[in-house]
């Protein structure tokens, strides 16, 4: 702990790199109603703060540093009479613009109140950026960030504009909460906690960082003056018909699908300068793939004989179903804000998240407790204090610390005596489940980042916001995986190998990330400018072999290896220019261009993987140990992002946005292959890859008015790359024929041409709310082959369409005074059954030529048929929910 607390202080001192902002601006001008004229010292402030402004000689001002969420504003001087705007919104980096009339108080009225209408044209936007509010949040059917993430246009099943996994930056109140290991996100707020979602899909300004194609700026709620609170709770199952291939979903229970999520916020009881939010959510849900326990892990069968009257079936399950894609999450949030002053802020916060989960193998259908069980832990710990210098200049200055934990085994235990021998799974033959047998691997990864921030924010003048920052992480990583041993050398009972054997690699790094950047933010009536320079530095902290073909050499050796066949990685920089600029063309349209450059560290694992440099000549390997080793000099990944665009207001209440990108990715990930001892295939990880990025997108929201909202989002386009997967060389080459590599581009395995999603909602607030939610694309691409056999070239054929459309409905009764509401959500109303996956024979999910094919019977306890059932290739099958809801 002591540790831990030294690090964060050490990276705050050094502003010890990828944050973002998370407060907004308002902007305006007070005139006299009458005569039109500039009004002088017009005091304007924020109703229930002590945010506030004068009007300058020109009638205008501004109010920054101002957290995202919904205002009254009031403007007031002597001789007029006061007016107030209500339902102003403020989201993050954008201005809210606000002008006022005042009546001089010769005109006999009362105190004049509006209700502000956020402008459906977002004059001061220079990229795609959708922000989602939590009024908005609470008004669909998702369960989560990711599921609101994708029905933003141009995103595909989380690949933002065609790029690969891990290029997107999530942000939780600025901070990353990237995994650097892997590069994906491993900490996710709960929706329930959350003020503002932020989705940055194009160019981003300078401020953002380590991140080649988006960004997602989760803004969490604030500790509010007053007490207010929620409790809800729901259940529910999945309900379908098709029982052939989902097993055991027509049992229905409620423990298969448990949620219970609590907020409260307020004063701190007897401490007037304190406030705090608090919120936790338990999560379950059994899955809808079960497996039948028809054997246990130390069973032992014998099907060799060609004779099945003598085959043996040594299965001791008890029959029951097993889940085997269940999801149980616990996360729990704290946030203290301390007010130390006028004009200072100072906020405590923590989310812990635990998560258990397995993902389905098909092979381990009839001994689904011979599979691995994961588990991931994530901690954010973060400190933040603001210090408004002036009316026009405040600072941020952050410090926090991440943790990111993931495990994966079948026991805990190394040693524990389930584990058993790995022939065991060879009891069957091919096409055949499994009749016994454990997966023998540990792998576990641990990251801890420290990281420190400091961003200075000033508005110059009416025109100008400059922006500037300096901000850097620590790394502290720790990786393991080994083989559990249970065979005749170990007396079959389970033992380790050494460290620094093939199959145990263990290894530590600690590299840091600098960052600085600039940006000014210049906005007149005809024009808006988002400009800025960004520069990384990255400090790799490893080595990298100098000759891989002489690989072979190693293994006379025992870590620690000479440094003589070794080189130190070398610092890596980069400087990135962004500009954006947006015409208002008219009251009631705006066109804006953008461009930039993005620069992104790959993730850790392909830096440091296989540290021990031990490549066997026999064996397979699961996917995470592999024949591959790892290269701490990777250059940056880059991309180079082009974009034009339109907002046009229609009507009132209803606007179209337009917007054409292409996107230049280089510097990709990819193998760069090598032979050991003259046959042994394997690779160095190396900057070798490249993809091209082109598409439109067409948006038309109808703001919820009336009674009725509606958005309509279509996105057209084709990503295609050298390869969809860093591994894809090795894999073509150990293929059977081998595969040549591509030279042209191919589609990426994500390149979904065309794009659908509609959302609507319907109903009156604190009455009845009714909301669906429609998605329809075309399908995603595949490799057409025959008996294992490439018939065509890569990703030239699509597998079918995807359909889904999922349903909300809620209800507001009263109850002992506080506000009561019951919900329904049901999700793929129509019971679609989706091909997620498909058999390269047919392009289909549900039938494959292997079952026409003249071939032996499977040697064991399932027929062709069962074996070549799918239900992972399927999309899941409908889900109800019933719950409720309790304010106070």
């Amino acid at each position: 702990m002591k540790q831990i607390v030294a690090n964060v202080f050490l990276s705050t001192v050094l502003i010890a790199a990828a944050h973002g902002g998370t407060t907004g601006k308002i902007a305006g001008k007070v005139i006299d109603a009458q005569t039109k004229e500039a009004l002088i010292g017009v005091n304007v402030i924020i109703s229930g703060t002590a945010m506030g402004a004068s009007t300058d000689l020109d009638g205008n001002y501004f109010i920054i540093n101002i957290p995202p969420g919904t205002y009254r504003l009031r403007a007031s001087m002597v001789g007029y009479t006061p007016a107030e705007v209500n339902n102003v919104i403020v989201s993050v980096d954008q201005t809210t613009k606000i002008d006022f009339d005042l009546q001089s108080q010769d005109v006999q009225l009362g105190s004049v109140v509006i209700v502000a209408d956020r402008p459906i044209v977002q004059k001061d936007l220079t990229s795609t950026t959708s922000t989602v509010t939590s009024d908005q949040i609470s008004k669909l059917p998702i369960e989560n960030v990711s599921s609101l993430v994708n029905l933003q246009a141009g995103v595909v099943e989380g690949h933002f504009r065609g790029g690969r996994n891990g290029e997107v930056k999530y942000l939780i109140d600025g901070i990353s909460v990237n995994d650097v290991f892997s590069g994906a996100s491993t900490l996710e707020p709960e929706v329930n906690s959350v003020q503002e979602v932020q989705v940055l899909i194009g160019t981003f300004n300078a401020e953002y960082g380590e991140a080649l194609s988006g960004v997602v700026n989760q803004v969490t709620k604030i500790a509010r003056d007053n007490y207010s609170g929620q409790i809800s709770l729901y259940t529910g199952d999945y309900a379908s018909s098709r029982t052939t291939l989902f097993h055991n979903v027509d049992h229905v229970s409620p423990s298969d699908l448990q949620n219970l999520e609590v907020s409260l916020s307020g004063p701190v009881p007897g401490v007037s300068f304190m406030k705090f939010y608090i919120s936790g959510r338990y999560f379950y849900d059994d899955g809808y793939i079960y497996g039948k326990r028809m054997f246990n892990p130390p069973d032992s069968s014998n099907f060799s004989s060609n004779d099945p009257a003598q085959w043996y079936n040594g299965g001791t399950g008890d029959g029951k179903y097993v889940p085997m894609n269940y999801n149980r999450r616990s996360t729990y949030q704290g946030k203290v804000s301390f007010d130390v002053g006028t004009g200072k802020g100072f906020i405590l916060q923590g989310i812990i998240q635990n998560q258990e989960y397995k993902s389905y193998d098909h092979q381990f259908q009839l001994n689904p407790d011979g599979d691995y069980r994961r588990f991931q832990k994530s901690y954010l710990g973060m400190a933040s204090f603001n210090q408004v210098l002036s009316a026009s200049a405040f600072i941020d200055l952050n410090a926090s610390v991440f943790l990111s934990d993931y495990k994966q085994y079948v026991y805990e235990d190394p040693l524990d005596p389930r584990y058993v021998n790995p022939e065991r799974m060879r009891d069957v033959g091919g096409n055949a489940f499994l009749t016994a047998g454990t997966q023998n691997w540990h792998f576990s990864h641990h990251s801890v980042t420290y990281s420190g921030k400091l961003d200075y924010t000033t508005q110059l003048t009416t025109i100008h916001q400059l922006k500037a920052g300096f901000d850097g992480q620590r790394h502290s990583l720790g990786y393991e995986d080994f083989q559990v041993h249970v065979d005749a050398s170990s007396g079959f009972k389970p033992a380790l190998p050494k460290p620094g054997d093939f199959d145990y690699n263990v290894y530590s790094n600690t590299p840091y990330q600098l960052a600085a950047y600039v940006q000014d933010k210049i906005e007149l009536d005809y024009l808006i400018v988002n400009v800025g320079f960004r520069y990384d530095y990255f400090e790799p902290d490893g080595k990298t072999l100098n000759n891989p073909d002489r690989i072979a050499e190693l293994d006379q050796f025992q870590p620690p290896f000479p440094d003589s066949l070794f080189s130190k990685a070398k610092a890596k920089y980069q400087l990135s220019p962004r500009v954006g600029i947006s015409f208002p063309i008219s009251e009631r349209g705006a066109v804006h261009l953008s461009y930039g450059h993005f620069f992104q560290i790959p993730p850790f694992e392909f830096l440091y993987k296989n540290p021990n440099f031990r490549i066997p000549l026999t064996g397979s390997f699961p996917e995470f140990v592999g024949n591959a080793i790892g290269n701490a000099d990777l250059e940056p990944q880059s991309t180079t992002m082009y974009e034009i665009g339109l907002q046009h207001e229609l009507a009132a209440n209803l606007g179209v946005t337009v917007t054409a990108y292409y996107k230049d990715i280089r510097n990709l990930l990819g193998l760069q292959l090598h032979l050991k001892n003259d046959f042994k295939l394997f690779g160095e990880y190396v900057n070798r890859d490249y993809g091209a990025v082109k598409g439109f997108t067409i948006s038309l929201e109808n703001r919820f008015s009336d009674g009725f909202g509606a958005n309509i989002d279509y996105t057209y386009q084709v990503a295609r790359g050298h390869a969809s997967d860093p591994n894809d060389d090795f894999n073509k080459a150990q293929a059977s024929p081998p595969v040549e590599s591509n030279k042209e581009l191919v589609p990426l395995n994500w390149d979904r041409r065309h794009s659908l999603n509609v959302t609507l909602t319907t109903g009156t607030p604190g009455d009845f709310i009714a909301s669906a939610i429609g998605r329809l694309g075309t399908g995603l691409p595949y490799t057409p082959s025959l008996f294992n056999q490439r018939t065509g070239l890569e990703n030239s054929d699509n597998r079918p369409a995807f359909f889904n459309v999922d349903l909300y409905f809620t209800k507001e009764l009263g109850f002992t005074g506080m506000p009561l509401s019951i919900f329904l959500k049901v999700y793929n109303l129509f019971d679609t059954a989706n091909e997620i996956n498909v058999f390269g024979d047919t392009g289909r999910a549900g039938y494959t030529l292997e079952l026409t094919r003249a071939q032996q019977a499977p040697r064991g306890v399932n027929t062709l048929a069962e074996y070549f059932t799918r239900p992972d290739f399927f999309s899941s099958p409908r889900q109800v929910v019933f719950g409720t809801l309790i304010s106070f």
